[in-house]
């Protein structure tokens, strides 16, 4: 990884700083199959419906009984 050559001022480092705090909220909307909050136009991670329609399909892992 570089290095610096020389220290960075405190000025400098307030000002790159400066616009941490005018970062904005997402906007989520709730998904209309689920109802869970989701980012528009993106596939719903919980259910995986996009559009009306399912595109990704989950798979269900069954936990293994073990035989004693």
């Amino acid at each position: 990884m570089a290095q610096q050559k020389y220290k960075s001022s405190k000025a400098r480092m307030r000002r790159r700083r400066a616009h941490f705090l005018r970062l904005e909220k997402p906007n989520l909307i709730p998904c209309p199959n689920c109802k869970t909050l989701k980012l528009p136009h993106r596939v719903c991670p919980e259910c995986g419906f996009y559009n009306g329609k399912q595109i990704v399909f989950k798979k269900v892992k069954e936990k293994k009984e073990k035989t004693k």
